[in-house]
């Protein structure tokens, strides 16, 4: 057990060290982002859109558990059928953005593991909205 809450503080003091950067910004819920590119696009996904991304998704530690970038193409996704924070980011982005977000734990996988992904992890995600169809 110790060693879970040892994690856990760790996602934690992450996520707080971040909120002292200034080009960090919060989108709400604890949602954290910087942007590394602006889009030229004028409308923003909705609910029920499907969009085209590419991503990659570490862990805070650096561990890469998913990279679409890497594969070599994107992936389309409903933006309903991701994880909160996920979701939260692409209803925030226009086309051709690209950010690094940070999901606190509530808003991914909270205290269960997913493959590769322990309880308790903040997931941290290179997003770049390629199209919403």
């Amino acid at each position: 057990m110790k060693g879970k809450n040892e994690y856990r503080f760790r996602n934690e003091q992450f996520l707080a060290e971040l909120r002292n950067d200034a080009s960090v910004k919060e989108l709400g819920k604890g949602v954290l982002y910087r942007v590394l590119a602006e889009g030229s696009g004028s409308t923003l996904p909705k609910i029920n859109s499907v969009v085209t991304v590419h991503y990659k998704g570490s862990l805070v530690d650096g561990r890469v558990f998913d990279n679409s970038f890497d594969r070599g193409y994107p992936e389309a996704f409903r933006v309903g059928e991701l994880i909160e924070g996920f979701r939260m980011a692409l209803l925030s982005m226009h086309e051709g953005d690209k950010w690094v977000v940070y999901i606190p734990q509530e808003l991914g996988y909270g205290k269960r593991a997913s493959g590769p992904i322990p309880g308790f992890s903040t997931l941290v995600f290179e997003i770049e909205l390629i199209k919403i169809m």
